[in-house]
């Protein structure tokens, strides 16, 4: 049984219905999935505001490249670009990253740069924790530590820009 937590963004277009595509290919392995937050871009790139969530999913069956693949395939149906001639953290019409992986229950670790596990800047970004707290508030992210403790060590300004919205979906 793999379990894996994925951070969803979207700040191109009907950022919604990005959002709910990725949630819907995900659904037949989710377990929970966070409220959405509206977040200021991060990395330095001029662009418009994001919108973010984390979803939990397991599947007896999956592996750590399984859950790449599936994010990156709904990444691709709602027109994102890889290339490498794509601005490094740009406008994304659907952004998933893999944050964390655990087989049977044990942390999966891993170096190759396509899945580097866990994500390695995951402790740096409030629009990550802040959603991931609200589901799994006591989870522990191997070799960095409790999510809570990781929020509160980031600074109040950033914690503070990742603000809860209402939405119809999803």
């Amino acid at each position: 049984m793999t379990r894996a937590v994925l951070s969803l963004g979207s700040n191109v277009g009907d950022r919604e219905a990005h959002l709910c595509h990725a949630l819907d290919v995900l659904a037949p392995w989710t377990t929970a999935v966070s409220g959405t937050y509206a977040t200021a871009p991060w990395g330095g790139v001029a662009q418009d505001d994001f919108l973010n969530l984390v979803v939990a999913v397991e599947d007896p069956t999956a592996g750590p490249r399984d859950w790449l693949d599936r994010a990156q395939r709904a990444e691709r149906t709602r027109g994102r670009d890889r290339s490498p001639e794509a601005v490094r953290w740009g406008p994304r019409t659907l952004d998933v990253d893999v944050l964390t992986v655990e087989d049977a229950g044990v942390g999966v670790t891993s170096d190759d740069p396509e899945l580097l596990l866990p994500h390695p800047r995951l402790a740096e970004r409030a629009f990550v924790l802040v959603p991931w707290v609200e589901i799994e508030p006591d989870t522990e992210v191997p070799g960095r530590g409790r999510l809570a403790d990781l929020l509160a060590a980031l600074p109040a300004a950033e914690r503070d820009g990742v603000v809860r919205v209402d939405r119809s979906a999803p």
